[in-house]
């Protein structure tokens, strides 16, 4: 006879099960649909992203794909033919890439072979006759037109909206086109450009209205002969400390009303204009860059605009670059480690520059001299055509693949 404690227990126990199978029926439906969306979550968890161009360091040839329109000749080359400055002066990046990228090897013959699509307008040839500088009073209606053209003939801006077209924005505040911040702020960039990609010299820490779209900061144009007309840096006799030729007002509020450099040049005016050790010309001078050859340090103050030709120039003439910017973003810095061959100066310590100056004559002026002095990093801001491995275009196109690369990481993302 079976004890009545074992036959509650079993009881109880047969219960429970009962129950435990009545409760696991009730939520197979919600096990099911957690098991469902957890085997989808791992699957597209574990899907590669949709490939992408191989971008290859050492040899570029044939990676990034680029379609070149074939623009009228009245956006580009007439300009050229018009006045041979157009494709020399400190703008002419725009110029110098359109000619690269002609002859590159990983240029698409057709469109729908293309990864990225570039627009050949140049809007920085335009010279005014009253001061001899470019006028950008056309650009904006110039660069609508050129994308209207192109809207019109082929349906890859529509598809994308633009996304995957590239322009050359060289001048100081790039897309705003203008060379004042204050209105080049208020107009900001043509809202047919926002989502496309822009190279442009301009390029600030932090946000600024005349940033505002995927770009690629890229350095001013400097003649590729400049690296090949005086001897090579580690050759050169320096016997100037510190160099500047430029515009220095003696009264920092010009006739615009602005203040010119932030009153930076005139502060370096004021302060060093009678200092022996600093070579500080406010005029003209058309041989200035063997001057600069000669120095130690070429000062790289800011001008309307933070950046200047001079920070090319010097890096190819081998004279220590002493930016004196704030919030300036200086381009490929994974190329350039702009730390190991330059110096930052803050706007507000430009009376404690001769110090600074004497401190790195002390410790480590040998050492900035010789990362200076790497041809490697001389020839990635130079716009070289044809383009050569390594060179600033080049370069251009490495930019081009990680922005790239980082839509599709986007897409993908927003996909999922």
């Amino acid at each position: 006879m079976r004890d009545p404690k074992q036959r509650r227990a079993s009881a109880s126990h047969g219960g429970a099960a009962h129950h435990l199978a009545d409760k696991l029926r009730r939520h197979s439906t919600w096990l099911l649909l957690l098991w469902f969306a957890l085997s989808v979550y791992l699957f597209l968890s574990a899907t590669p992203p949709p490939p992408r161009p191989a971008f290859l360091p050492s040899n570029p040839r044939a990676a990034l794909r680029i379609y070149v329109y074939d623009l009228p000749a009245r956006f580009n080359r007439d300009w050229v033919a018009a006045d041979a400055r157009c494709g020399r002066h400190l703008f002419a990046a725009e110029v110098a890439l359109h000619e690269a990228l002609l002859g590159y090897d990983g240029r698409a013959a057709r469109p729908e072979d293309a990864h990225l699509f570039f627009v050949p307008v140049y809007v920085s040839c335009n010279f005014s006759t009253a001061n001899g500088f470019p006028s950008l009073s056309h650009a904006r209606g110039l660069l609508a037109e050129a994308v209207e053209l192109v809207r019109g003939q082929m349906p890859y801006w529509n598809r994308s909206g633009g996304a995957d077209h590239v322009f050359v924005a060289s001048h100081d505040f790039g897309a705003c086109f203008h060379p004042m911040e204050d209105v080049a702020i208020a107009d900001g960039i043509p809202e047919f450009l926002k989502r496309s990609i822009l190279l442009q010299t301009f390029g600030v820490q932090g946000t600024h209205v005349c940033q505002e779209a995927d770009h690629v900061v890229i350095p001013p144009h400097v003649p590729p002969e400049v690296a090949l007309e005086l001897p090579e840096p580690e050759k050169a006799q320096r016997d100037i400390f510190a160099f500047f030729r430029g515009k220095m007002e003696v009264h920092p509020k010009n006739i615009s009303g602005r203040f010119y450099s932030k009153k930076v040049r005139t502060e370096l005016l004021q302060n060093y204009g009678r200092n022996r050790k600093f070579y500080l010309k406010r005029k003209r001078y058309g041989n200035y860059r063997s001057e600069m050859a000669r120095s130690l340090f070429c000062l790289c103050p800011l001008g309307w605009a933070p950046w200047s030709p001079r920070l090319v120039e010097s890096v190819l003439l081998g004279c220590i670059p002493v930016i004196i910017a704030d919030d300036i973003r200086l381009p490929f810095p994974s190329v350039l480690k702009w730390s190991d061959i330059s110096l930052q100066v803050a706007e507000k310590d430009v009376a404690s520059l001769e110090m600074v100056l004497d401190h790195v004559v002390a410790t480590n002026l040998t050492v900035i001299q010789k990362n200076l002095w790497d041809p490697v990093k001389r020839k990635a801001l130079v716009f070289n055509r044809p383009m050569e491995g390594g060179d600033a275009t080049w370069q251009v196109l490495r930019e081009l693949e990680i922005l790239l690369d980082r839509s599709q990481r986007r897409h993908v993302e927003s996909w999922r």
